[in-house]
């Protein structure tokens, strides 16, 4: 990742209120881009995007509102986009799986119609490692496998990658005839913590509102099951290294893994036990009568191709990870600034990376 590259650069980033966005939103600011976002208001109280009360123009539409997107987009005169927003939550899928298919498949349609409108020169879309048809095998899943899904939100980012695809192949050069120059990118990532996340039904928000709380606890549905678990910056800069790569040259425009090493998988209750140990306090419980919806087992992915092809590596081990997430929100429950924490992980995480390099 070259920080040099994004100074004064035009970056629309959609779902900047979301956690994931609002991270990117950060990053991107404090490397000196114009930022623009676009996406609903923030959905939970608190919420990142709110306590970082960055100086960035945004734009509240939904995806589904093509001319709201359309408008946005051209008006930011973006020369990267980063398609972010999403209904990311695989159990409020069950609830709402019409709203779940729309937002993430044809708002994904909406946006990169929008660009065609534009001077964009790159866009990153990003949807999920759970696109692919999981077969609970053992072995990690490569770009190439078949694109499937069982729950409803699976399968909607199974189907957003085969929308991505047939935009690229149809609208965008150097696959269509005449197409618009912009190079269109896909990013499948796996499960994600970080400070200031409080989204419903999600590993970290749970033990950090549990054991937080006056309940002083935690309860697991699927203590069992295993997950690339990574830092919230690790996959963002795989997304700010493959945009560089669009960028300069041919060839990038293609999906994307970005995960942990194998070493650091982890099931949930592990995740759980290493953050419970992290804040001090707090404990974990099993619940066993839950609803039984369907969720995958075993899930990894297999990141070869973004590290041989953009030399992209996790920086963090698993301990880095959950010490990095329970201090974000040990501080921020003490008192301290969201946006100076968030600046601070930041500036540390890059000097690991220059370290590494």
């Amino acid at each position: 990742m070259n920080p040099d590259f994004w100074r004064g650069k035009r970056v629309l980033i959609t779902g900047h209120t979301g956690f994931k966005g609002a991270w990117l939103a950060a990053w991107l600011h404090q490397l000196g881009a114009a930022v623009t976002g676009l996406a609903l208001a923030p959905a939970t109280e608190p919420n990142l995007w709110a306590l970082l009360k960055l100086p960035i123009t945004s734009h509240y539409v939904d995806m589904n509102d093509a001319s709201g997107v359309s408008e946005a987009l051209g008006s930011s005169m973006c020369q990267i986009v980063f398609h972010l927003a999403a209904q990311s939550l695989v159990r409020h899928s069950y609830r709402d799986p019409a709203g779940t298919f729309a937002t993430n498949v044809v708002g994904t349609v909406n946006v990169l119609n929008a660009v065609r409108a534009t001077s964009a020169r790159v866009v990153v879309c990003a949807t999920s490692d759970k696109c692919y048809d999981n077969t609970e095998q053992i072995w990690a899943y490569r770009e190439g496998d078949p694109m499937g899904g069982w729950d409803p939100y699976s399968a909607s980012k199974g189907a957003a990658e085969i929308a991505i695809a047939s935009m690229r192949h149809s609208f965008f050069a150097p696959y269509a005839e005449v197409g618009h120059p912009a190079r269109i990118g896909a990013v499948r990532a796996g499960n994600v913590i970080g400070g200031g996340d409080w989204a419903e039904d999600r590993l970290i928000p749970d033990i950090v509102r549990g054991c937080l709380g006056e309940a002083g606890e935690v309860t697991l549905r699927s203590p069992g099951s295993v997950r690339p678990w990574q830092f919230v910056l690790e996959p963002l800069r795989g997304y700010l290294m493959l945009a560089e790569a669009m960028w300069a040259a041919e060839g990038f425009d293609e999906g994307w893994n970005f995960g942990p090493e194998r070493r650091d998988e982890r099931e949930v209750a592990a995740v759980a036990d290493a953050v419970v140990a992290a804040l001090g306090q707090g404990r974990v419980v099993v619940d066993k009568t839950g609803a039984d919806l369907h969720e995958a087992n075993v899930l990894r992915l297999d990141c070869t191709k973004a590290n041989t092809a953009l030399g992209w590596h996790p920086a963090l081990t698993f301990e880095d990870c959950t010490a990095m997430t329970a201090d974000w929100y040990g501080r921020w429950s003490r008192g301290e600034a969201a946006r100076d924490l968030c600046s601070e992980q930041i500036a540390t995480y890059q000097s690991m990376c220059e370290a590494a390099s």
